[in-house]
């Protein structure tokens, strides 16, 4: 069968689920990145923590800590942390304080 010629419903069984398929993350290099974005953001700036190699459960709670200790919020998406103003010098210390290699990158 071609993808374009597949059965998605029929009325012996009714909706045919496919099965779901997980997206890998690529592997990180063990270096943690953090970046300000401004772009498509209304001018607001963000930061943004990249190459934490963890599930979403640790991001989540990684996330909700840092947020709480930078006084200001932020969310996790694809993988990675998004916190919210320019707090670059603060993330780093913090994430450098739970011993990870951290790097600002970046303008």
């Amino acid at each position: 069968m071609s993808q374009d010629n597949r059965l998605v419903y029929s009325t012996e069984t009714g909706r045919i689920d496919e099965p779901k398929v997980t997206v890998q993350r690529p592997k990180g290099d063990g270096i943690v990145r953090i970046q300000k974005q401004t772009s498509g953001r209304k001018g607001k700036g963000v930061c943004l923590i990249s190459g934490i190699d963890a599930d979403d459960a640790t991001l989540a709670s990684l996330a909700a800590e840092l947020k709480k200790k930078c006084g200001c919020g932020g969310a996790v998406k694809d993988g990675i942390i998004e916190i919210q103003g320019d707090k670059r010098d603060l993330l780093k210390t913090l994430l450098e304080a739970k011993g990870m290699k951290v790097k600002l990158a970046g303008g």
